[in-house]
């Protein structure tokens, strides 16, 4: 991988020094400033995969929160030997990492949408044993707690005690009238541990006591008046258990932190990792980058809309309004060596680094800032010439030392390479130095390496754009402003302006005439064709902008059009809907209608049985021609002159048979036997059946037709709605029939069908009462009905 010069020259160590700065402790500053690329596409996209869901908590915003926290390391290695003991702030330092393990733990937990997080940090949990018991012992900045033990607390209770005895009685003297006159000062004080009281020298006869200290100037004893030293003696006592206690809280917390010192080491490696992850997290969030695709094809790599890292950053911190102007460049099988071309400080330079940056960044773990739909490709080896590299002591100009690099370059690069060359061939003869420039990108095309290379040279210029395999790419400028655009455009060589740039400032005209002049009519007029090209690209792109609104309106009203033509279609869709609707609506009327002149007929007298009769037929004809107004039109379903008098059909409607009466070729109806009874109906409401015609008389008993009506229909399994239009020629038929009584059997089931027959049947013009069967009838399972 990259050596650190190349690191410094693409300023990926620069980069790294930026992300660091978000590390809560040094070790994970540590940690960004040594990230490198990896060659393992999996540990890449792990990588990749965990910055993401560190963003993805605070797009949520439930950012993961972490607190500084030191490096423990040294204090593990300290408590490793038997016996040895940490201080309270080294404790107290493990405990502010337990802390922050903890609640990484906790936050992380329950994250189910981040589980490369939350594999990353399963192992923390804080130690919560020992982290209890730190947090009982020591306080945040280093001091061991009352509640360390309950000897501690008692014992400086006891202190407390003693030290407000001894000041008190110390006061208590000061304020005494026979021996305040001795003192320097009234106040209390310590020396050597011990209280006294300041006694002027030439009196300290005179206050019984222990001198333990005299002043600088020699004018003051410090004495410890006899009358307290039983009670300094007794603190001093209390002190050394106090300190023995101490030592023993802070043996046993060591003892324990030793014990766990090999999962704590691995809790900090943990922690540690995390917080570089969660740096590089809010490193992207700042610059809005997005994860690329990383491609094991080494032959092609593509940048859309990247931007160079350090100069956003740079423009932020300077406040500039502007943003800095995308790349987008890409390179493949095809095309694997891309020359740069264009005016001095157009960005070419600036350009290839943004190449060399974003695929170090890709390949270490990093979001760019460029669009998701970016490929970088896994190589290898990122091989850079950039910059002078002039030396006085190694006795190189800056030609031989491009020379040299690119030496070193031809003999490294291969499939797997990335190389980047700024101002190829310069530095020498143009002539001489353009060959040069063409055989080295010659020798790595044939390498297979992947190349962005700059140049000024004419020569170059030509020699990539007849080459297979090579394109010509420029750096837009503005020739009205003579100014650069920053922009990179793929597909064709670009103009120095150097002549132009110079008279824009200031450069006298005989001068520029004169180099014009020098320059030759050659070099003048691929300047102005090149020129003449892109003036002609900028006025295609203008005409194709303008095609791309107008195909873009046109789309527009397109499927505005199929919008209403959608609607249109809803709309009758629901017309015809509703026109069925209401002829079903129709055709139940004119069954119940049906059913009640049967029904009338059979309670009138035969004499009025064909006046009701003609009334149904005609009432029916009207009903038919309603429903005709709805309904798509049928063909018949038989021929008419196929009947004759005799003949067996069937009539669907009423899933019946019947027998031909007489045949009305005008009217096109038929007059039919049916159970006893003569009905005329229309010929497309009958079909052929396969029963052989009777005898010319053409009768049929009422008895046979009778016998082959059941008394029983069976709707176990049908729906409600289904199970209805079964019922309705079935009760026609056996009312005809002259049958009294039916069964219909509907099971038990949910009971749904059951309540749903019986709703429909209350009421029914045919039926006189409805019973539930008895247990030889079926029981539950059927319904029986009595016929009007």
């Amino acid at each position: 991988m990259p050596g650190q010069n190349i690191l410094h020259t693409i300023e990926f160590d620069k980069l790294l020094e930026t992300a660091s700065s978000y590390a809560k402790s040094c070790p994970a500053r540590e940690g960004v400033l040594e990230l490198r690329p990896l060659n393992n596409a999996k540990e890449i996209k792990k990588r990749f995969a965990i910055v993401e869901e560190i963003r993805l908590l605070s797009q949520k915003e439930t950012p993961l929160q972490l607190s500084e926290f030191c490096d423990i390391t040294r204090l593990l290695q300290k408590v490793r030997p038997a016996g040895s003991i940490l201080d309270p702030v080294e404790i107290a330092e493990i405990m502010e990492f337990l802390n922050c393990a903890h609640d990484i733990s906790s936050q992380i937990s329950h994250q189910t949408e981040a589980p490369n997080l939350q594999e990353l940090a399963s192992p923390l949990t804080g130690q919560p044993d020992l982290l209890k018991t730190l947090k009982r012992s020591i306080g945040s900045e280093g001091s061991i707690l009352d509640t360390a033990s309950g000897e501690l607390g008692r014992l400086r209770s006891k202190l407390r005690t003693l030290e407000a005895r001894i000041r008190r009685r110390l006061e208590d003297i000061t304020k005494d009238e026979r021996l305040s006159i001795f003192l320097q000062d009234d106040f209390v004080t310590q020396r050597s541990g011990r209280w006294v009281i300041p006694v002027r020298m030439d009196s300290k006869g005179q206050v019984p006591g222990v001198v333990h200290d005299v002043s600088n100037t020699g004018e003051t004893a410090f004495v410890e008046p006899l009358e307290i030293i039983g009670i300094s003696n007794e603190l001093e006592n209390a002190i050394a258990e106090h300190k023995t206690e101490e030592i023993r809280i802070l043996r046993k917390i060591s003892e324990h932190i030793r014990m766990l010192a090999d999962s704590i080491a691995a809790e900090y490696a943990y922690l540690v990792q995390i917080d570089i992850f969660r740096s590089i997290a809010i490193f992207s969030d700042q610059l809005q980058m997005e994860t690329p695709l990383i491609t094991e094809n080494t032959s092609c790599i593509k940048l859309s809309n990247a931007r160079h890292p350090l100069l956003m950053i740079a423009y932020k911190n300077r406040g500039y309004d502007k943003n800095v102007v995308p790349l987008d460049v890409e390179l493949s099988v095809e095309k694997k060596v891309m020359v740069i071309t264009g005016s001095n400080a157009g960005g070419k330079t600036i350009s290839i680094k943004t190449v060399g940056l974003l695929t170090l960044m890709a390949l270490s773990g990093m979001p760019i800032p460029a669009d998701s739909s970016s490929v970088i490709p896994l190589i290898k080896n990122v091989l850079v010439d950039i910059g002078d590299d002039q030396s006085i002591e190694a006795n190189h100009s800056t030609f031989s030392a491009h020379i040299s690099n690119i030496a070193q370059i031809l003999d490294s690069a291969d499939t797997n390479s990335l190389v980047l060359v700024d101002e190829l061939g310069t530095g020498t003869d143009p002539s001489e130095g353009g060959a040069l420039a063409c055989a080295v990108l010659k020798e790595l095309k044939t390498k297979g390496a992947l190349v962005f290379a700059t140049t000024h040279l004419t020569d170059i210029k030509g020699f990539v754009h007849k080459t297979e395999g090579m394109i010509n790419a420029s750096m837009e400028f503005d020739r009205q402003t003579l100014s650069p655009l920053y922009r990179l455009r793929v597909g064709e060589p670009g103009q120095s302006h150097a002549i132009d740039t110079a008279a824009r400032y200031g450069m006298p005209k005989r001068i520029i005439d004169d180099a014009k002049e020098m320059l030759g009519r050659a070099r003048v007029e691929i300047d102005s064709l090149i020129s003449d090209l892109n003036s002609k690209r900028a006025d295609y792109e203008q005409k194709l902008a303008e095609t791309k609104f107008k195909m873009m309106d046109l789309e527009q009203k397109e499927a505005d059009l199929i919008e209403k033509n959608t609607k249109l279609a809803a709309q009758a869709k629901e017309a015809l809907a509703h026109a069925y609707e209401e002829a079903s609506k129709i055709v139940q009327t004119a069954k119940q209608q049906m059913n009640l002149f049967i029904n009338e007929i059979k309670k009138t007298e035969r004499q009025k049985q064909k006046e009701l009769i003609s009334r149904t037929e005609a009432e029916y004809k009207k009903l038919r021609e309603k429903v005709r107004e709805y309904a798509p039109v049928k063909t018949a379903g038989v021929n008419i002159d196929e009947l004759e008098p005799g003949q067996f059909v069937s009539l669907p409607s009423l899933r019946a048979e019947a027998v031909v009466q007489a045949v009305d070729t005008r009217t096109m109806c038929v007059r039919l036997l049916i159970a006893g009874k003569e009905v005329e109906m229309p010929v497309t409401e009958i079909a052929l059946t396969d029963k052989k015609p009777l005898s010319k008389s053409g009768s049929i008993s009422v008895e046979a037709e009778t016998e082959a009506v059941s008394n029983r229909i069976n709707l176990i399994g049908f729906r409600v709605d289904d199970a209805i239009v079964e019922i309705e020629p079935f009760l026609n038929h056996a009312s005809m029939t002259g049958l009294s009584e039916v069964v219909i059997i509907h099971g038990i089931g949910t009971g749904a069908l059951s309540k749903g027959i019986k709703e429909h049947l209350k009421g029914h013009p045919l039926i006189a009462e409805l019973r539930p069967g008895i247990k030889e009838e079926g029981g539950a399972g059927v319904t029986v009905a009595k016929l009007k």
